[in-house]
């Protein structure tokens, strides 16, 4: 059988791109590994509707919902190759299964690569976090770290400020006199000496130790995590990256087509980072892929 799409990934993208294709009657299949981007937070919030409920809870409600649709398969496994042929694309999975599709769409998402920092990889997704739309309202109100070092961590800590008593640890950054007058009127504290792990009963955390021996009491530290591709498949497949503050992303034009016709993707690969994002970029992915079904069969 050759299915209509493949897509690989079934976290918020994924689900929301099959759900779109299911209900176009197409054949869908979903090969998921079961290891979405957000699984280190307890809750997931800014989710209309569906604040701080957990994302796993989230993820299987959608999972049932989208499996009730008679054209939709779904398989857990991990696609490790995947290639173009006359008809369109043959993926295969680690469970030694190979599968044909005319398009195939990539909800793979992207990895964080974390600091080197002692104690920080226990606390992610809990008291180390990375968006303040996600988690700042649950930490707020108390002192705030922001690990710094990155080009946008001055605006960071700017923004953050809504949130709490803000300390921004420059690690080695060099300040502006406009960006310290920005961060003296955010109320931002500025921290020179380094940052050489992290204190307290983990997940949470008390306080972040310096290079010199001093402890700087905190709630939690926010980081800003160098993102990698979660898996190679959209080298593997020839898909253009582009690179951002952020790291690598997949270059997708306004219908999330890739570089390569089509292959499409959506979610954090191409720049998202938010649960009602994904699931919307997930939404135009599945409607573009459709669009260029409809095109084909018309033209048959």
């Amino acid at each position: 059988m050759t299915f209509d799409a493949i897509v690989v990934g079934g976290s918020f993208a994924g689900l929301s791109a099959a759900l779109i294709l299911a209900r176009a009657r197409r054949d869908v299949l979903v090969i998921d590994s079961g290891l979405p981007r957000n699984r280190f937070a307890a809750h997931s919030h800014g989710v209309l509707g569906q604040d701080g409920i957990a994302g796993a809870e989230l993820l299987r409600n959608a999972k049932v919902q989208l499996l009730d649709y008679p054209t939709v398969r779904w398989i857990s496994d991990t696609v490790t190759t995947a290639q173009a042929t006359v008809d369109g694309f043959v993926v295969a999975t680690a469970g030694n299964e190979t599968w044909a599709t005319r398009k195939l769409l990539l909800a793979t998402g992207i990895r964080d690569d974390l600091p080197d920092l002692p104690g920080l990889a226990e606390r992610w997704g809990h008291s180390a976090v990375h968006c303040p739309y996600c988690h700042g309202y649950e930490i707020g109100g108390g002192a705030i770290g922001l690990l710094g070092g990155h080009e946008k961590s001055v605006t960071m800590a700017a923004l953050l400020a809504d949130w709490g008593q803000i300390t921004l640890f420059a690690h080695g950054m060099a300040l502006t006199a406009e960006e310290l007058a920005t961060l003296q009127r955010r109320g931002v504290s500025i921290e020179h000496e380094a940052v050489v792990g992290l204190e307290g009963e983990a997940p949470a955390l008390s306080a972040a130790l310096l290079a010199d021996g001093r402890r700087v009491e905190l709630r939690a530290l926010f980081v800003t995590a160098r993102q990698q591709m979660a898996t190679p498949l959209v080298q593997q497949l020839g898909c253009a990256l582009e690179d951002s503050p952020v790291g690598v992303l997949v270059q997708v034009d306004a219908g999330k087509q890739t570089s390569v016709p089509g292959i499409y993707a959506a979610g954090d690969a191409t720049l998202v980072g938010n649960i009602s994002l994904a699931s919307a970029e997930g939404v135009r992915a599945g409607v573009s892929l459709h669009h260029a079904l409809v095109a084909e069969d018309s033209a048959a």
